[in-house]
């Protein structure tokens, strides 16, 4: 009988408080392609790829109000025990933009040069945090 008060308890957790906390993500989130074309789109979405050069896409429910921005990457370094600068890049964009992608230009290569885990950041001007993901580099 205990068990059946408590299968009914927890239905009732599962089912009427839980929701209560459930909310969808309305931060900007950020994810990974091989490449984005503007007919194909996205092409091998991933959070895993070979070194390498790679798309940063950042999509947002509203604008988000950047100009300036940076793509940095932190690797693990682990005989420390701790993500380490590896490197960064700017970018300008249009504030109004929801949705952007991130790639190889004159001005930065984007590229993934050693297998690792990596922490990627979009900062903005002041370097706050807009967006954040991990990645898995393995050797090509």
């Amino acid at each position: 009988m205990k068990h059946k008060y408590f299968f009914l308890g927890f239905l009732f957790f599962a089912f009427f408080v839980l929701p209560l906390y459930a909310y969808a993500q309305s931060e900007p989130v950020m994810y990974f392609c091989k490449t984005y074309d503007e007919f194909d789109g996205e092409v091998d979405v991933s959070d895993r790829f070979t070194t390498g050069h790679l798309t940063v896409m950042v999509k947002s429910d509203d604008a988000l109000n950047l100009e300036t921005c940076s793509i940095q990457f932190d690797k693990w370094n682990g005989y420390g025990g701790k993500f380490e600068y590896y490197k960064k890049f700017t970018y300008t964009l249009e504030r109004e933009m929801e949705y952007v992608f991130f790639t190889k230009n004159e001005d930065s290569d984007l590229s993934f040069d050693e297998p690792g885990f990596y922490r990627v950041f979009l900062l903005n001007d002041n370097g706050g945090t807009v967006a954040s993901a991990l990645i898995q580099i393995i050797e090509g």
